[in-house]
C-alpha cells in the first residue's frame, strides 16, 4: 500500500556489497600508494606518463566495471529504467577512464621507443577493452535504447550476463599481468629478495583477486538477483502484446 516501506534486502546481501566497496577502495588507494611512492607519481606530460596507465585501468576495467555489475543487485526496489541507466553510465565512464590509459601508455611507448603490443598482458588487457565496448554497445542496443523485441532481449541476456562476469574476470586478469610485468622491468633483480615495493605490489595483486572474487560471488547467488516489480511485469506484457502480436491471456491477435 501507500507509503509502506521496501522489503529489506536479502540476509548478508549488504554485508557483502559493502566489503566489496572497501576492498574496492583500498585497492584504489593501494595502487595510489605504489605508483606514488615507489614509481615517482602521476603526471601526463613528463616521464611518468606511463603511471596514468595502472592507475585507469584499475579504476575503470575494475573498480567501476565491478560496481557496475553490482547495481542490479544493489539497487532492488528502484525503477528499471533507472537502474538501467546507472548500469550503462557506470560501464560507459568505466570505458572513457580505460581509454585514457590506453592513450597514456601509447604515447608513453612512443617517446621512449618502446614497442607496442608485444606482451601478453597487452594482448589480454586490449581484448579486455575492445570486447567491453562491444559489450556495451550490444548492452545499450538491445536492453537501453528501443527497438528489440522482447523475444530477442530473452534470447541475447543470458551471453550478456556471462560476457558481462567473463570480462570482469579477464580485466583482472590482465591487471595481474601488468603488476607482473612491471614489478619484473622495474625490479627484476630485487624482486626474490622480498623488497617493499613488490610486497606493496603483490598485495595489490591479492587485493584485485578479492574484490573479484566478492563482486563474482554476489553476481552468482541467485536469492540476490533483483525481483521484478509489479509495474515492471505489467509493462513487460504490455511490450511483448505490442511487439510479437500476443494477448495477455497467451493467445494470438
Amino acid at each position: 500500500m501507500d507509503g509502506a516501506l521496501p522489503p529489506a534486502s536479502p540476509t548478508g546481501l549488504s554485508a557483502y556489497v559493502a566489503v566489496s566497496q572497501l576492498l574496492g577502495l583500498t585497492l584504489l588507494a593501494t595502487t595510489g600508494a605504489w605508483l606514488g611512492r615507489y614509481r615517482g607519481g602521476v603526471a601526463w606530460h613528463s616521464p611518468l606518463q606511463f603511471n596514468v596507465h595502472p592507475l585507469c585501468m584499475v579504476l575503470g576495467m575494475v573498480f567501476l566495471q565491478g560496481d557496475a555489475l553490482l547495481v542490479y543487485r544493489v539497487f532492488r526496489h528502484e525503477a528499471k529504467r533507472s537502474t538501467k541507466v546507472l548500469h550503462a553510465v557506470l560501464h560507459g565512464l568505466a570505458l572513457v577512464i580505460a581509454l585514457v590509459g590506453i592513450v597514456a601508455v601509447f604515447e608513453s611507448h612512443r617517446t621512449k621507443g618502446i614497442p607496442d603490443m608485444y606482451s601478453l598482458h597487452s594482448w589480454c588487457g586490449m581484448a579486455a577493452f575492445v570486447l567491453y565496448l562491444l559489450q556495451w554497445l550490444l548492452g545499450c542496443g538491445f536492453f537501453l535504447l528501443p527497438g528489440a523485441s522482447s523475444s530477442l532481449r530473452g534470447r541475447y541476456k543470458p551471453q550478456h550476463v556471462f560476457f558481462g562476469i567473463a570480462l570482469f574476470a579477464l580485466s583482472i586478469a590482465a591487471c595481474l599481468l601488468g603488476i607482473t610485468e612491471m614489478l619484473l622491468f622495474n625490479i627484476k633483480d630485487s624482486y626474490r629478495h622480498f623488497v617493499p615495493e613488490g610486497v606493496l605490489a603483490n598485495t595489490l595483486g591479492v587485493l584485485l583477486l578479492a574484490f573479484g572474487l566478492v563482486v563474482g560471488y554476489v553476481l552468482t547467488r541467485d536469492d540476490w538477483k533483483r525481483p521484478p516489480l509489479a509495474e515492471e511485469l505489467a509493462l513487460s506484457m504490455d511490450f511483448k502484446t505490442l511487439t510479437e502480436g500476443e494477448s495477455p491471456d497467451g493467445g494470438s491477435q
